[in-house]
């Protein structure tokens, strides 16, 4: 795949394409304008990357608010977090894998914020015509996803992995909070947790904060 093809596949610009992979944006635009080429084996590196960002799609930035899209229920009408997702899931009427802060609310491990206003998914990119929505990917091995309750999410290790990848623009909260809440349902052990080897500090760092997010001294 050429830059441009690249950066297509992930429907980046090429300030998102240049932000998410530490280039320099005047770089990425002489590559696509062919005033320079880039040697195979950064075309090879990069390809690899994108390859691995649209299995588990790493977002450059929040969605923001359009009146030109439709609207989905609110969290604080609702006193049940998978009552409110259930209601989603309808309003949305087509397939769809709830990831992080949602699929730790299908878990029990976090409530949710009352003022709640970004869903993250895995589905069709059609989802983006409805406010909050962040599509992670199109496709999720099942292997790695749950159903109960009429509602599909992924299994704690892959929320906990999607959270780590798009750690510098999540609120960490929810994942912090159901880390603990592990750590403690576990006998102090963070046993059965596996995470990918690109995200071992940051997972460390995190487990460190987790295990004093409940502090009772």
């Amino acid at each position: 795949m050429t830059v441009r093809e690249m950066r297509a596949r992930l429907n980046d610009t090429q300030a998102e394409f240049a932000r998410r992979y530490g280039i320099p944006f005047r770089t990425v635009q002489n590559w696509e304008s062919d005033v320079r080429t880039p040697p195979q084996y950064v075309l090879d590196l990069l390809e690899s990357r994108v390859k691995a960002d649209l299995a588990n799609r790493r977002t450059v930035s929040l969605p923001k608010a359009d009146a030109k899209k439709a609207s989905l229920p609110k969290r604080r009408d609702f006193f049940y977090a998978t009552e409110w997702l259930l209601e989603v899931q309808n309003r949305l009427n087509e397939p769809v894998v709830f990831a992080v802060d949602e699929a730790l609310m299908c878990q029990g491990n976090f409530l949710g914020h009352n003022d709640e206003s970004i869903l993250w998914v895995y589905g069709s990119d059609d989802l983006a015509r409805f406010n909050g929505i962040v599509v992670l990917g199109n496709k999720i091995s099942p292997y790695c996803v749950v159903e109960e309750d009429g509602l599909q999410f992924t299994d704690f290790n892959r929320t906990l992995a999607d959270a780590l990848a798009n750690e510098p623009i999540l609120d960490m909260q929810g994942i912090t909070e159901a880390l603990s809440y592990y750590y403690f349902k576990h006998g102090e052990s963070f046993a059965g947790i596996s995470v990918p080897p690109e995200f071992q500090d940051a997972f460390e760092q995190l487990a460190n904060e987790a295990i004093t997010y409940y502090d009772y001294d």
